[in-house]
């Protein structure tokens, strides 16, 4: 018997299964899309208890496929739930989902990477950066091929408080390839400290949730699956622009076997290197014979700071671009890159 006065929690009514989803609609995973389905309701609801309380909530998913997600997301009484959806073939079974919760659910057959945010929400959900975060959540089990590019994308939303952190410190809770979720959290000296690590723990706060085993996806991945929590913070831990950041930590990481002032002289032309790797160094306050990995934020803070005035005072010096120098050289033609140093290069671009 319901409690006087007291509205029912939601609950989606019965509907037919993920498997039987997946069979009626014919929806097979695309390898080239990186597609992988999870199927099991008991792991979706724990992915989406990671996300902290959802009751009344505004949510975003990205890339629903067949909706294992989206119902666990739907049972727990959200307010709205936003799907973006790039895969045309996924539409009948969410519209389905959004007939059994009516004026619960808004579609959108669109690509998350060029989705303007800013208006993904109704704006009276909007709060000063420094109160606590809106009643906002982004929710998605990503396919690999875009995971990385994406998180990159909404940090730089984070830095600049545009997309979907124009409403604030909007949280996010999304899935990676393990080796990426150790990265993301790797502390320095950790093996998995990368131009990630640095990137995204300046901005937020970031907690490798749990991990899923690939078996429990269709098709079964090679790898295991981490779930990344990320809470934006109030203030950054460097205070620079987000591409000022991005080409000091890109740079340094770019020869992580090396010590960090091979990678820091690359911010520089040829003619005078030596010379500003030198400066740079000496007023970061950086023992140039650190590994990258060894490098802590505030080591990065120091370098992005130095590295700020000296752009300032050589406004030709931030656009300078080591690869392009190099390709003018003849020494790294567009399409080929054999030497060692290039190899690792390669390596860290596609972290």
């Amino acid at each position: 018997m319901a409690v006087p006065g007291k509205a029912a929690a939601f609950r989606l009514p019965p509907l037919p299964t993920i498997r039987e989803i997946i069979k009626l609609f014919r929806l097979r995973a695309q390898k080239q899309l990186s597609q992988n389905f999870l199927l099991d309701l008991q792991l979706t609801d724990k992915i989406v208890r990671q996300a902290g309380e959802l009751t009344n909530a505004h949510v975003c998913e990205v890339g629903p496929g067949p909706g294992g997600i989206t119902r666990s997301i739907l049972n727990t009484d959200v307010a709205q739930l936003l799907l973006v959806e790039k895969d045309a073939r996924f539409i009948p079974g969410l519209q389905m989902l959004s007939e059994a919760a009516p004026g619960k659910v808004r579609i959108v057959h669109g690509d998350i990477l060029t989705y303007k945010m800013e208006k993904a929400f109704p704006k009276y959900l909007k709060k000063k950066w420094e109160d606590e975060p809106p009643n906002i959540h982004i929710i998605g089990n990503l396919p690999f091929s875009v995971s990385t590019p994406l998180i990159i994308k909404w940090l730089e939303n984070v830095s600049n408080r545009d997309g979907p952190f124009f409403y604030g410190r909007t949280q996010m809770t999304l899935t990676f390839q393990k080796e990426v979720g150790e990265r993301l959290t790797a502390k320095t000296g950790g093996k998995q400290r990368s131009r990630l690590s640095i990137m995204a723990q300046h901005l937020c706060s970031v907690e490798n949730c749990f991990v899923i085993p690939g078996q429990a996806f269709v098709p079964q991945p090679e790898v295991d699956v981490a779930v990344v929590h990320f809470t934006p913070l109030v203030q950054p831990k460097i205070q620079q622009p987000f591409k000022l950041v991005e080409k000091v930590v890109q740079s340094t990481f770019q020869f992580r076997r090396k010590y960090c002032c091979r990678g820091i002289e690359i911010l520089f032309p040829e003619s005078e290197r030596l010379k500003k790797t030198e400066q740079l160094m000496m007023e970061a306050d950086v023992d140039p014979t650190l590994r990258p990995f060894q490098l802590s934020m505030s080591h990065f803070s120091n370098l992005c700071n130095v590295y700020r005035k000296m752009c300032d005072g050589d406004p030709n010096l931030f656009t300078y671009n080591y690869r392009e120098e190099l390709r003018q050289k003849k020494r790294l033609p567009k399409n080929t890159s054999h030497s060692e140093e290039i190899e690792e290069e390669e390596e860290e671009d596609n972290e």
